[in-house]
C-alpha cells in the first residue's frame, strides 16, 4: 500500500470508521505522504546546489507512469507546479484524495463503507475496519521503529514522522507496549524524523510535508477556539 493509504488507515477509528483528527489536518498529511512517496521513488526531487535556479523547489525527475493511478495524478499535478516550493503543491495534492484513498481501501477489502445519517437528516459515511491483519502488521512495524529496531523500508519511518507531525503517534499506537510515555514518544518521534534513513531530498520533502501538517493543525485549533468563544 501507499504511505498515504497506511496513514489514512491508522487515522481512521477501527470501530466507528471516523477520523481521529480534524479533516484539514488529515488532508494535509495525506498530500504530504504522496509527495514523500514520489520523492522516495525518485520521481520527484527538490532542487539543490547542483541545480539551476533557487534551491528547495519541486522538480520532476521522472514523469513516466508509476503504475499507480493516484501517484500518476499526483505526479502530473506536481509537474504543473514545477519550480515552486513544496508548500505550493500540498493543497492541490490534497484535494479529493481522502475519498479516493477510502475507496481504494474498501476495494482492497481492508475497510468497508457504511452509510448513515446525522439527526436522521444529514448523510454521513463511515469506514470501519473489514480486515485487520494489514493494520496489525503495520502497527507492529511502527512500534518496532519507535523501539529503535531498524528496517529496510524507508516508508515506515516516513509514516512515523508524519504521525509525529500530527501529534498522533500515541493516538494510533500502543506506545506503552514499547515502554514509552508521552515524553518518550515525542523524543523518539523527533529522533526518527531526523534519522539517517532519509536522503537529503526526502528530508526536505518530509520537512515541508510536516510543516504543512503543523500549519493545518494550527488552523484547525484556531478555528475550534474561535468557535468555542
Amino acid at each position: 500500500m501507499l504511505v498515504a493509504e497506511d496513514l489514512l488507515l491508522l487515522l481512521t477509528d477501527d470501530d466507528s470508521g471516523r477520523l481521529v483528527l480534524a479533516g484539514d489536518q488529515v488532508d494535509a498529511a495525506l498530500a504530504g505522504a504522496l509527495l514523500v512517496e514520489l520523492v522516495l521513488g525518485e520521481r520527484v526531487d527538490l532542487t539543490g546546489a547542483a541545480d539551476a535556479g533557487r534551491s528547495g523547489r519541486v522538480v520532476v525527475r521522472d514523469a513516466s507512469p508509476t503504475g499507480d493511478p493516484l501517484l500518476d495524478e499526483a505526479l502530473a499535478r506536481i509537474g504543473e507546479r514545477e519550480g515552486r516550493r513544496p508548500a505550493a503543491v500540498i493543497g492541490p495534492l490534497g484535494k479529493g484524495v481522502r475519498e479516493r484513498l477510502y475507496q481504494r481501501l474498501v476495494a482492497a477489502g481492508v475497510l468497508r463503507a457504511e452509510h448513515g445519517t446525522v439527526l436522521g437528516v444529514f448523510p454521513r459515511r463511515s469506514w470501519p475496519t473489514a480486515a485487520a491483519e494489514h493494520e496489525r502488521q503495520l502497527r507492529r512495524r511502527l512500534l518496532d521503529a519507535l523501539a529503535g529496531v531498524e528496517g529496510d523500508d524507508a516508508r515506515v519511518p516516513a509514516l512515523l514522522s508524519l504521525l509525529h507531525a500530527l501529534k498522533a503517534v500515541a493516538k494510533v499506537l500502543d506506545t506503552a507496549a514499547v515502554g514509552l510515555d508521552g515524553r518518550g514518544v515525542r523524543r523518539r518521534g523527533e529522533e526518527v524524523a531526523a534519522g539517517s534513513w532519509a536522503s537529503a531530498a526526502v528530508r526536505r520533502a518530509l520537512d515541508e510535508a510536516m510543516a504543512a501538517v503543523v500549519a493545518a493543525t494550527t488552523a484547525a485549533t484556531a478555528a475550534a477556539t474561535a468557535g468555542g468563544s
